[in-house]
């Protein structure tokens, strides 16, 4: 559904992107991580047809988003994290026009109706008196109101309180569901966490790790805690250097791919209250950009 290979995209003498390889396949959600200035928005208008490469390719759908930007905007929805709205017109009025622009489809005012009930939206207010949140909610009202092929978000839920974060993710389970590939731009990890199939991680215009969370989570530590009770010293050593006590619990890290080892030295412990904590994405992230000013 997209592919990019090498691709490079210069402003003056900053480098944007800098040989930037990313794949996402049909039917998936894949999730597109990076602090602000890694290059995720970049990427984005590339895809869009908003910008032109300088250098490298990219393909959505097999064709060029910047020579077929037309006929593939009428298969794609999109949302960016800063919404702006025509001032005179209403909140459904903007909703009708962007769903026009891709052509409304049987079932669309069905749709929009159900859209606008799950997300709390007041349609009839004009584009100038809606915050942020309601802004973000136009743009996801429009963009889940007609089918797509392919949905590109870029920071979708800025805005929204976390109420509204859960309608938004079971929309995206729905066109999952439906057959519709996602590229979720965002920096909200425990969003991807819930949401994504695969995730890519983009760093100064490259992307430095792609996989599925299972795929990554070797990468970091898992971390385990159990009540202490009667345990001495000398029996928690050989869990490794880092073990600790805090309130009478045992606390330490594993490497995430070896823990069979450790359950089965916790299992002749006989330990009790035993917790273990997967890597999260948020590790993850902090491995690649910990040491970032």
């Amino acid at each position: 559904m997209i592919e990019t290979s090498a691709l490079l995209k210069t402003y003056g003498r900053t480098r944007a992107l800098d040989g930037l390889d990313l794949s996402v396949s049909a039917g998936e959600v894949h999730g597109f991580l990076g602090p602000n200035g890694a290059g995720k928005s970049t990427t984005i208008r590339i895809l869009l047809g908003l910008a032109r490469a300088s250098g490298g390719s990219a393909t959505v759908f097999g064709k060029d988003p910047w020579s077929d930007a037309v006929a593939l905007h009428k298969r794609i929805a999109y949302v960016p994290g800063d919404v702006s709205l025509w001032p005179n017109l209403s909140g459904g009025e903007a909703i009708d026009l962007l769903a026009k622009l891709r052509g409304e489809t049987p079932g669309y005012r069905e749709q929009r109706a159900r859209l606008i009930d799950v997300f709390e939206f007041d349609p009839a207010k004009k584009g100038r008196a809606y915050s942020k949140g309601n802004r973000q909610k136009v743009a996801l009202i429009a963009a889940f109101a007609t089918p797509a092929d392919l949905y590109i978000l870029d920071e979708p839920t800025s805005g929204l309180d976390p109420l509204m974060e859960g309608v938004f993710e079971r929309e995206i389970r729905r066109v999952r569901a439906e057959g519709a590939t996602v590229l979720l731009s965002s920096h909200i990890l425990s969003e991807v966490e819930l949401l994504c199939d695969r995730v890519s991680i983009v760093r100064a215009g490259r992307i430095v790790e792609t996989g599925t969370l299972a795929d990554m989570r070797h990468l970091t530590r898992t971390e385990i805690s159990f009540s202490r009770g009667t345990l001495t010293d000398a029996q928690l050593t050989p869990l490794g250097p880092d073990v600790s006590t805090v309130d009478d619990r045992v606390r330490f890290t594993a490497d995430s791919a070896a823990l069979g080892p450790v359950l089965h030295a916790l299992g002749a412990l006989s330990v009790q209250g035993l917790t273990v904590a997967p890597a999260s994405l948020e590790e993850l992230f902090l491995r690649h950009y910990g040491d970032a000013p």
